[in-house]
């Protein structure tokens, strides 16, 4: 006899096999890149939109509550949500919440119900949804899975009958979206959404999530941390990245009417890189502090611990938190701007043209909408302008700005690096007017022209132009240019595509593995190709792209 009713211990046990099955899978699922380049990220991307929601129910195993544990799912995803596919993946789960909120279960037709609002909601994400794509993937399987539900059906039935039709809405998404065909790849967020459900349906079968993956249990290498940055002389100079998760409770404190000013005024009073919001019933905290026991003892007053991490910023090696540590929060301004970029020279350069706190990432390395939320809280401004600089970090961006309640926040339309550039190059603070510096700004971007060159990972054809592994190939935007196995041959390709004679300056960004033959070699072809053309090499140190270049 199948399962009549849907409570929340079930619900978590399934979306945590989800999870993991997604988790063993996500390899596979970054390789379905319809550009052969080496930076597909869309399985790490929706992997990590669900390691928000398992955070934010992995202290509550015991809750039974549907709605509860929708809830918080949803905003886990909502804030851990990364790329285009994890944010519409964290929009459909958010749509769910909203039909299970206050049901202590649900029966077969309300999670029918709940899957066809959550589809609604994740198309409503996008301004305009494309099909082919993990949005049709979703709709399909729900309408032919919804359609199923008789008075036999159980949560068993409902899940195999979804995971089905997503199995074969998947197989045809190269017949609804021609690059997918043509590239010979299915749509890599489909099929990151089919892992999920089919690790739904494995623990509807019997598996423990455990048994899937041993999912965020990835052992770390041993060169990962360096404790000997931090022997038996050193002194703690940078102190600790203290983040917590508190559950208010009703015995210390009124959840629903309590302010997180009270917990931000006294973190003030200890550290910096302060990082304080509330969501329903759980407050997140984030500070730099060299006093960390000061910080639990005082935020015990108001609730108890889901979640405690304490690490010494000495053995640190991720350079964001480098970052993080000389980065106090500033005097409230009237005006900032958040850019996202990757590669020391690129990010140094966007910091001298005048934004005030530069994301590390991009490409491979997509910010989250907490990411966001945390330099807007940093810059500490009424009205924040953001450049995602990437069209896959462009809605994690917008999701940020809906969550975000300390400023109003602009998000611009800079969907690469040059877009960016440009932005910030027109930036001008004097209208009193927020509407008239957007405007500026995407004037500015409008004529800009930006290339990337990189190595292809496999063989396909794109744009009818051959592409081999191992060339370097140069698109633009989704057009691809060329493939050729010389870089500067390859480079001198594009630049012919580029549309110079119309413009004025060619910027230069030159990855961290050119040579300084190549990048001499390049600036003598354009010089000599292109004389009214002003040429600036900007070693910009950005991974996986040779060359980023950008014509004004």
């Amino acid at each position: 006899m199948g399962l009549r009713i849907l409570d929340g211990k079930l619900f978590a046990r399934m979306f945590k096999g989800g999870a993991a099955f997604l988790h063993s899978k996500k390899d596979t699922v970054n390789k379905l890149n319809v550009f052969p380049v080496p930076d597909g990220d869309t399985g790490d991307n929706m992997s990590m939109t669900m390691e928000g929601g398992v955070n934010a129910v992995e202290s509550d195993a015991k809750e039974e509550s549907l709605g509860k544990v929708s809830g918080d799912l949803a905003k886990g995803m909502l804030l851990g949500a990364r790329g285009n596919s994890g944010v519409i993946l964290s929009q459909l789960f958010a749509g769910m919440a909203k039909v299970f909120d206050g049901c202590p279960a649900a029966d077969v037709a309300t999670v029918g119900e709940a899957l066809k609002v959550g589809v609604k909601q994740a198309y409503s994400a996008v301004v305009t949804p494309t099909e082919g794509t993990i949005l049709t993937v979703a709709r399909e399987s729900v309408d032919y899975a919804v359609s199923r539900i008789d008075s036999e059906s159980t949560i068993e039935s409902l899940f195999d009958d979804l995971t089905y039709e997503m199995n074969n809405s998947l197989k045809r998404t190269p017949e609804l979206l021609k690059v997918l065909a043509e590239a010979g790849v299915i749509d890599s967020g489909g099929a990151g959404l089919v892992y999920i459900m089919e690790g739904f349906t494995k623990v509807l079968g019997g598996m423990r999530p455990e048994e899937i993956d041993s999912y965020g249990a990835e052992e770390k290498k041993s060169d990962d941390v360096d404790f000997s940055a931090f022997d038996e002389n050193s002194d703690l100079e940078f102190g600790y990245c203290t983040e917590l998760l508190i559950r208010l409770q009703n015995k210390k404190t009124n959840p629903a009417t309590f302010d997180v000013v009270i917990i931000t005024d006294f973190l003030r009073t200890v550290g910096d890189s302060i990082v304080c919001f509330k969501q329903g019933s759980i407050v997140k905290v984030h500070v730099h502090t060299k006093t960390p026991e000061k910080v639990l003892e005082f935020c015990r007053k108001f609730g108890e611990f889901l979640k405690v991490k304490i690490e010494n910023m000495s053995l640190q090696h991720n350079e964001t938190v480098a970052v993080e540590a000389e980065m106090k929060k500033k005097s409230r301004v009237k005006y900032a701007t958040v850019a996202v970029a990757s590669g020391e020279g690129i990010e140094k350069l966007f910091t001298e043209l005048g934004a005030d706190f530069v994301i590390k990432g991009g490409q491979t390395m997509n910010p989250s909408a907490e990411d966001f939320i945390r330099a807007f809280d940093r810059v500490n401004a009424d009205c924040i302008f953001v450049l995602p600089n990437n069209g896959n970090v462009v809605l994690s961006a917008k999701q940020a700005a809906n969550i975000y309640e300390g400023s109003r926040v602009v998000v611009l339309n800079s969907t690469t690096l040059g877009d960016g550039y440009a932005a910030l190059s027109a930036i001008n603070y004097e209208p009193d007017d927020p509407d008239v510096i957007a405007d500026e700004m995407n004037d500015a971007m409008k004529n800009v022209v930006t290339c990337m060159l990189t190595t292809a990972i496999r063989d396909t054809t794109l744009n009818s132009v051959e592409v081999h592994t191992g060339d370097y190939i140069g698109f633009i935007g989704k057009r691809m240019l060329t493939s050729d196995p010389d870089l500067i041959c390859a480079c001198r390709s594009v630049l012919s595509e580029m549309g110079l004679d119309e413009k004025f300056a060619l910027t230069v960004f030159a990855g961290a593995g050119t040579s300084e033959e190549d990048n001499a070699e390049l600036e003598r072809h354009v010089n000599e190709t292109y004389p009214d053309i002003e040429v600036y090499l900007v070693d910009g140190g950005q991974e996986v792209y040779n060359y980023i270049l950008i014509a004004e």
